[in-house]
């Protein structure tokens, strides 16, 4: 068993990392292998709309961090997507990516345990927070709580290694990610049936 951490900061080891590596250090004490992937700092293309995935099955745009992260969520049991804070929102580059990602392989998301952790120097935790758990949820994806919102404060990494309770709230986010995980695996019970999808248009 296996999750994959999406960094989303420009800072392959700053106060996102932090957070991050708080999570899978939970993950790995419960049995719960863990890879942290960097989507680094250069350019990354935004969606077009250009419809060529729903053709191929794949975003056409098939950058290095792209090829890489699609390849590695097929094989992960569970996603958690970390991002600073910039203007009460995730990093720019980083929806670029996730916009892409979750639309071409919406079909290797469905039923994953996912959950989002926010870096923040004070504010706009909860408004980058709820971005990125729409992510998720649009591809029925069980969203995983902790004891309060996934987020920490702090400049720099040694400042978020001073938030105990953010620290805290990242650990309780990684047990309680493994032990869905598991629950889930072990089910007795299988997936519900999917309906075929229904789209409605409000202007016709």
């Amino acid at each position: 068993m296996k999750v994959l951490l999406i960094n989303g900061s420009p800072h392959k080891n700053g106060c996102t990392f932090t957070a991050l590596n708080e999570v899978a250090g939970s993950l790995n004490k419960n049995g719960i292998e863990s890879e942290i992937i960097h989507i680094g700092t250069k350019a990354i293309q935004g969606c077009i709309a250009c419809g060529r995935c729903r053709e191929t099955g794949k975003c056409a745009f098939r950058d290095e961090v792209y090829n890489e992260l699609f390849e590695k969520i097929q094989e992960a049991d569970g996603v958690v997507v970390g991002s600073p804070v910039y203007y009460a929102g995730p990093n720019g580059s980083l929806c670029a990516m996730l916009d892409r990602l979750f639309y071409s392989g919406s079909r290797y998301m469905t039923n994953k345990p996912a959950a989002a952790v926010v870096s923040c120097r004070r504010g706009g935790a909860s408004a980058t927070f709820d971005r990125l758990n729409k992510y998720f949820t649009i591809n029925q994806m069980p969203v995983v709580s902790s004891q309060y919102w996934n987020s920490v404060h702090g400049n720099t990494p040694d400042e978020v290694k001073q938030d105990l309770e953010g620290l805290q709230v990242m650990r309780t986010l990684g047990n309680n990610m493994a032990w869905m995980i598991k629950t889930m695996k072990d089910a007795k019970y299988t997936l519900p049936e999917r309906e075929k999808r229904v789209s409605t248009n409000f202007i016709r």
